[in-house]
């Protein structure tokens, strides 16, 4: 990996599939990054929709969601990789009383510099089961990770296409409006991406 690459940043961008990449969990996918050092990057794919509403994944786990405003809110598929277990991304939740480390109130949330919370303990869970909670909300099943220069690599062969994220894509455009919302971040649109990029 050179300096340059090793230089990059990706957390809370999105990454946009260009047409070339053909992969099935990918293909027109656009995935919200959590994490991107040096020794990798994990992301949750925002425009895939499971085969599941969010009261319905309530129901499997034994608890009613109390958030009307949620209920009918698709599941997403997050990405290939531990897909039983959910995602959660939200706005972030600040404790009332100001922390030392002014962090979250969940057990287990990664929080993006500048961006959204991925909180990965149940109490999230509890909390929207209550009718409290973050205000806005996607839960994903799985998620998607590339290991050291993976993502790098990909990037230079012109896979992705970035652009700083935007939360109200992620929770106020309809899942299947995402990829050319996305897109329009960057000032383009769909049969403007040549399907041959990365295939030089």
């Amino acid at each position: 990996m050179t300096a340059d690459s090793a230089s990059i940043d990706l957390k809370h961008h999105f990454l946009i599939a260009m047409p070339g990449l053909e992969d099935e969990a990918f293909a027109r996918s656009v995935i919200y990054m959590c994490e991107h050092t040096p020794r990798g990057a994990m992301g949750l794919i925002i425009n895939k929709p499971a085969d599941m509403s969010m009261g319905h994944l309530f129901d499997k786990v034994d608890m009613t969601l109390r958030r009307q405003d949620l209920m009918h809110n698709p599941v997403g598929q997050g990405g290939p990789v531990q897909t039983e277990r959910g995602f959660v991304l939200h706005d972030p939740m600040r404790m009332d009383k100001p922390e030392p480390e002014g962090g979250s109130i969940y057990a287990s949330t990664l929080t993006v510099p500048g961006g959204l919370e991925m909180t990965t303990s149940r109490d999230v869970l509890e909390a929207l089961s209550s009718g409290a909670g973050p205000r806005r909300v996607l839960i994903t099943l799985g998620y998607a990770s590339w290991g050291e220069g993976q993502l790098e690599s990909e990037l230079s062969e012109n896979a992705w296409l970035t652009v700083p994220a935007s939360a109200d894509v992620v929770f106020e455009v309809p899942m299947a409006e995402r990829y050319d919302r996305a897109l329009e971040l960057l000032g383009l649109k769909s049969w403007m991406l040549s399907p041959d990029a990365g295939h030089a």
